[in-house]
């Protein structure tokens, strides 16, 4: 239909990665798949269309207003669904 990208999930990805590994959580991918929905679902999503060149730029600049945001809700998903995996 629409070539749309919800760049929040490509962030999310990346972070989550990188966080999971910091606090030893559960990789599995139960755990990652419950930690990546439900920060998603607490984090506004960043939609684009495609082909985008320029404003790949101003999402970049952009990235860093979420970045805060994306650091606390995947943490707090790790913390949660470590306490309650789901495997």
């Amino acid at each position: 239909m629409y070539n749309v990208i919800n760049y929040m999930e490509i962030w999310v990805n990346e972070y989550m990665d990188v966080l999971l590994e910091r606090s030893g959580g559960c990789k599995c991918d139960n755990c990652k798949r419950d930690i990546f929905t439900l920060s998603l679902n607490n984090l506004k999503p960043c939609y684009v269309a495609t082909p985008i060149g320029n404003i790949m730029a101003r999402l970049e600049s952009t990235k860093q207003q979420f970045e805060t945001d994306i650091i606390v809700e995947i943490t707090k998903a790790i913390n949660k669904i470590n306490s309650n995996p789901n495997h």
